[in-house]
C-alpha cells in the first residue's frame, strides 16, 4: 500500500514555530512537528521556484 504525503499545513508550521520561540516545546519535538507539518515540501517549493528572501528583518 502506497502512502501519499499530505499537503504542507502553514497553519502547523506556523504553530510549531511559534511553540519554539515562546520555549513551549523542546528542539526535538519542534522539528518533527515542522517536519510532519510539510516544511521539507515548502522549502523545495521555494527552492524550485527561484524564490530568495528579501534582505532586512523578518516580519513580525
Amino acid at each position: 500500500m502506497a502512502f501519499d504525503i499530505p499537503a504542507p499545513d502553514l497553519n502547523k508550521l506556523i504553530a510549531a514555530w511559534d511553540d519554539w520561540e515562546t520555549g513551549a516545546e523542546t528542539p526535538g519535538k519542534v522539528l518533527s512537528k515542522l517536519k510532519t507539518a510539510g516544511l521539507p515540501a515548502v522549502l523545495a517549493q521555494l527552492r524550485d521556484s527561484g524564490w530568495t528572501p528579501s534582505s532586512g528583518a523578518a516580519a513580525d
